[in-house]
């Protein structure tokens, strides 16, 4: 019975997901022509909105907790951990200031979905250096622009049962590049709520984000890059740490 009942959830949580994307991508559309930033930034809200409906449609309970709260109009290079399919809905539902996400290229492809999501974010094709380093320059322009970038700096899941996985340095040589402050960000149950071993684990419960303590980058250079991953990577390691052990599906 209860293997039923989780059944009809998921059947539910995906007819649900299918309704709101319709509609979001009905209203994602109209607003893609009014340009890269003032087009993005009202996809974004509208994606922040579906992720509202969606997340409580299914029961799932977001909270933030703020160890530092970022501010409006003070831009920064959002870093998250990465374990979850759930983990796109997130950043929409917990980051409520205009972002933007750096994400693979392959999600493009999906329908309707892909509309949305290459708007919506900064898409790299991590296998193309030329594209990486083109989808590099568009973060850098929409940092200048008084908008924050949003990369997991993981690269893809932590499949590593630890934690964290190991950083790359993208997101923190940019960082230093830019001299914008990097904002650490913890996702607590993303993989309690969604393992990324299959969509139809989709639990309902708690879902919390973390806002550490924000790392300046005045007075870095390139030769610091390393320093700065590896100082960030331990902030969140100890964290993650902190606030219990993590669901790895």
């Amino acid at each position: 019975m209860k293997r039923l009942l989780h059944w009809l959830y998921v059947l539910y949580a995906l007819i649900l997901f299918g309704l709101t994307l319709i509609l979001t991508f009905l209203l994602a559309v109209p607003a893609s022509f009014l340009g890269e930033t003032r087009g993005g930034n009202l996809i974004y809200k509208i994606c922040r909105a579906w992720a509202d409906v969606w997340l409580a449609g299914v029961g799932i309970r977001h909270k933030n907790i703020y160890v530092h709260r970022p501010q409006k109009g003070s831009p920064c290079i959002y870093v998250a951990n990465h374990i979850s399919f759930l983990d796109a809905a997130l950043i929409v539902k917990a980051v409520r200031y205009p972002v933007r996400p750096l994400g693979k290229i392959e999600m493009t492809k999906a329908p309707l979905f892909g509309f949305i999501y290459k708007k919506a974010i900064v898409v790299v094709d991590r296998s193309d250096p030329e594209h990486r380093a083109a989808s590099v320059r568009r973060l850098v322009k929409q940092l200048q622009k008084g908008i924050s970038v949003f990369i997991f700096p993981e690269g893809t899941f932590n499949l590593t049962g630890k934690p964290l996985a190991p950083f790359y340095d993208g997101a923190f040589r940019m960082a230093i590049e830019t001299g914008y402050p990097v904002q650490p960000v913890l996702f607590l149950d993303a993989g309690k709520r969604l393992p990324n071993t299959s969509i139809f684990k989709l639990n309902p419960g708690r879902s919390r984000a973390v806002f550490l303590e924000s790392v300046p980058v005045d007075g870095l250079t390139l030769d610091d890059v390393h320093r700065l991953k590896t100082l960030v990577h331990e902030k969140m390691e100890k964290g993650l740490n902190d606030y219990g052990p993590l669901s790895f599906g």
